[in-house]
């Protein structure tokens, strides 16, 4: 019994008497050599059962390995080392030493029988195992056809450790070679491996003889009809003669099918070639595709449309109250439909927050002219493809979603809604914004072309409304051929409406109850709206009544009392603690606090602006998470402000002795824009001037420096916020003042509006005459000195930070 280091092989095994190259990179097998290498040379090499496995232990290890002797070793760049190996006789792994640095082994070596005069049943199968290794060399073409030569007949041992070595096996399968002491055992175990790896050969000639055949009858096919077309076309009975498959099918469709010229004249080319095209071909199943395609897109057919302003207007009110300018506007396009018929149709864009009803306003429409309606979703679209289609060179290639549309429509005259149209993007796939400029002008969209139709299609009878959130992000040349028409968010009044009318209706019959079985009173409805929704639609408003009526639906099936009655005390014990932070106005006036108003694409609401002075060296800090132009904004306020200190009532030397403070509340929510100029500047304007600013008073505006009133965007949605919050007063650019038209009348009659063109109009309405002293021990106001004005409240508000200057 002998002691050697082991080395662990992965998918490679050493035979006796033989040379072989490898690499050995794992650390451990690097010490194990190296201390081959410290004495005699030898080393015992044992395959591993599992190849995956990097860190085998003893376990993981056959019984059966090669001693070897090491005739080369370098060390590689990588740190890995290349070494070339000779074997020397098999041995049986007694016993495996795990040492920290590598294996050792006890093995017993196993030498290989003496070769004196073989018998005859150890020559026959030598003759069996040569005859098989010449068979698989003539079919297999990975084998050189001179290994046999290098391979000796007369060493039965050496020949079956050859052969295992030149051939493709599997690890196991080596080392049943390997294990295989006996010459008789050897040359059985070769000669199952070598009898199966030829069926495996044999099987691989069959199937590609099958394949090439298949290949080879499908060109015949081929040149056979192409040969048959020929003769009838000679024959000149190319017409008569009815065709087998699919192409007769094809034809007939196309004679019984309405189709302009154009169309027709594509389909029957299509049909031809497809009679000369082999039915399983690739070719065969596009042309089938396509033809599938034009016979089924409407080209002609057209339903015929309802005009009757009278029930039009009755099916708006019915499904949508209020948004009064947007039925009248349809109604309008109506109207020309009736007087015009073969007029152009406009292309309407729905833009405003969610949940006020875009995209049932195009199926109300849809339905008062008895068209059929069409939704595709516009949102994340980023490939031209998506609209234009893919030309049939692609695998899988299809119409866009236009063509995909009106295949659906069933008619050339849909009622096609494009939603989301505000949140398409672009990429290297093109941008399909560019496409729909095509598709949305009347001018040009009567010969719309698809890459994967080919034919022009024809949309201008098609009536196009799409819908966005907001039109800034509508690339420009898009939204110049749309007719934008604004929907504002909803009063509290009209969410009150729309719930009694409208969703709670439909959802106490979606639940399975009656209306006797809930009742929910108004103020309900009011509390839900103010202390569970923050919102321009009715969405969560929808889902709250749904909430109610999953709790009657509880009742009713558990046998409890009913009706279930929601009034304003009972929404919170039914509903939870509420949903939706207030913003509802403080009741006091409060120096250096301003309210702004904020709008975005899903509504608005109000924010307070607050400034807080503290001795200092004339810094401004801005925090609130405020964006580049806000900060802008809060510069250019102080600087007016310092500009007109006197005017004001302000001790110039004031601001070099200060620091400003200047904090919008909500500072994990980022804000930006222009917008709250005017806020900033009376909020710092009353700091520094002692003087409460109106608690009733809500604004909006850019300025300048010169005090300027610049206009602003959203302003109907900044009014209805501030309507919603509470607020009696609104400021407002006198340069929006066309921008409120449409404005809901119960807003007009709750809120005064405002115009104003310079910001020294809001101060000297919002800000008290005489400024209120400041608390004891706050050290000496930097505004000038004066008389507290007659019911004046003190500044009592914890947000705002002051100090003495």
């Amino acid at each position: 019994m002998a002691n050697y280091p082991l080395l662990p092989l992965r998918g490679v095994l050493v035979f006796p008497e033989l040379v072989v190259p490898l690499e050995v990179g794992r650390d451990r097998s690097v010490r194990a050599m190296e201390a081959a290498m410290e004495g005699d040379r030898r080393l015992v090499f044992v395959s591993q059962r599992d190849v995956r496995e990097d860190a085998p232990s003893a376990d993981d290890l056959y019984r059966v390995g090669t001693v070897a002797r090491i005739q080369q070793m370098a060390r590689l760049p990588s740190g890995a080392v290349k070494v070339v190996v000779e074997g020397i006789q098999r041995a049986r792994v007694v016993a495996v030493e795990d040492g920290e640095m590598y294996f050792r082994a006890d093995v017993d070596e196993v030498p290989e029988p003496p070769i004196e005069e073989l018998e005859e049943d150890t020559q026959a199968w030598v003759l069996a195992v040569v005859h098989l290794y010449e068979e698989y060399m003539k079919l297999s073409r990975k084998m050189p056809p001179d290994t046999l030569v290098t391979i000796s007949a007369d060493d039965p041992g050496r020949l079956c450790d050859a052969i295992a070595t030149h051939l493709d096996l599997r690890t196991d399968e080596k080392e049943k070679v390997l294990e295989a002491f006996d010459l008789v055992d050897r040359l059985q175990v070769v000669h199952g491996i070598l009898s199966h790896q030829l069926r495996i050969l044999s099987l691989e000639r069959e199937i590609q003889g099958r394949v090439r055949q298949e290949i080879d009858d499908g060109q015949r096919e081929y040149l056979l009809r192409a040969q048959l077309k020929a003769i009838r076309d000679e024959l000149g009975d190319g017409d008569e003669e009815e065709d087998d498959g699919d192409a007769a099918a094809y034809r007939r469709k196309v004679q019984e099918a309405d189709l302009p010229d154009a169309v027709r004249a594509r389909a029957e080319r299509e049909v031809s070639r497809l009679t000369v095209m082999a039915a399983a071909s690739p070719e065969a199943v596009v042309a089938r595709t396509y033809l599938d395609w034009l016979l089924a897109l409407p080209w002609r057919a057209q339903s015929t449309d309802r005009l009757d302003l009278d029930e039009a207007q009755q099916l708006l009110d019915r499904d949508h109250y209020g948004l009064d300018r947007v039925k009248d506007r349809i109604v309008e396009a109506l109207a020309v439909r009736a007087l015009r018929p073969d007029g152009k149709s406009p292309i309407l864009c729905l833009v405003g927050p969610p949940g006020v009803g875009k995209t049932s306003l195009g199926r109300t429409v849809a339905e008062a002219l008895g068209r059929t309606f069409v939704r595709i979703s516009l949102g994340g679209v980023h490939d031209e493809a998506e609209i234009r289609g893919h030309r049939r060179t692609y695998v899988g290639a299809m119409p866009g979603r236009i063509l995909q549309g009106m295949r659906q429509a069933g008619t050339r005259n849909p009622v096609f809604l494009l939603d989301e149209v505000d949140k398409m993007g672009a990429d290297f796939r093109g941008d399909p914004s560019s496409a729909l400029l095509e598709v949305l002008d009347p001018e040009q969209n009567d010969t719309f072309s698809d890459h994967y139709v080919e034919l022009p299609f024809d949309l201008s009878h098609v009536l196009f409304i799409t819908t966005a959130n907001t039109s800034q992000t509508i690339p420009r040349p898009l939204l110049d051929r749309m007719e934008v028409l604004q929907l504002p968010g909803y009063t509290e009044d009209e969410k009150t409406q729309i719930a009694r009318r409208h969703l709670i209706p439909r959802q106490v019959g979606d639940h399975g109850l009656t209306d006797g079985e809930i009742q929910i009173s108004d103020g309900a409805v009011r509390e839900i709206i103010l202390a569970y929704t923050r919102e321009a639609g009715v969405r969560q408003l929808d889902r709250a009544v749904a909430a109610l009526c999953r709790k009657a639906a509880r009742r009713k099936v558990t046998g409890a009392s009913l009706p279930l009655r929601v009034s304003r005390r009972a929404v919170r014990p039914l509903l939870g603690p509420p949903l939706a932070r207030s913003q509802r106005r403080d009741e006091r006036d409060q120096i250096g606090v301003a309210t702004a108003v904020w709008v975005n694409d899903f509504g608005g609401d109000t924010m307070p602006v607050e400034v807080g002075l503290m001795p200092g060296r004339g810094r401004l800090v801005l925090t609130g998470q405020l964006g580049d132009v806000m900060q802008e904004s809060a510069r250019a306020a102080l600087t007016y402000l310092r500009s007109h200190a006197e005017a004001l009532g302000i001790a110039v030397d004031a601001f070099a002795a200060t620091d400003v403070h200047v904090h919008v509340p909500d500072g994990a929510t980022p804000k930006e824009g222009p917008s709250a100029g005017c806020a900033i500047a009376t909020a710092l304007a009353s700091a520094f001037s002692r003087r409460p600013v109106r608690a009733d008073v809500a604004m909006t505006g850019e300025i300048t420096l010169r005090g300027r009133v610049l206009p602003i965007g959203g302003l109907k949605g900044k009014v209805l916020a501030a309507h919603r919050n509470g607020y009696t007063t609104f400021f407002y650019p006198q340069a929006n003042r066309d921008d409120l038209e449409g404005l809901p009348s119960g807003v007009r009659r709750d809120v005064r509006l405002v115009p104003v063109a310079d910001v020294g109009e809001v101060l000297t309405a919002v800000l008290a005459a005489a400024p209120v002293a400041a608390a004891a021990g706050a050290g000496r106001s930097p505004a000038r000195p004066g008389r507290r004005r007659s019911g004046a409240l003190p500044e009592t508000h914890p947000h705002v930070i002051e100090g003495p200057s």
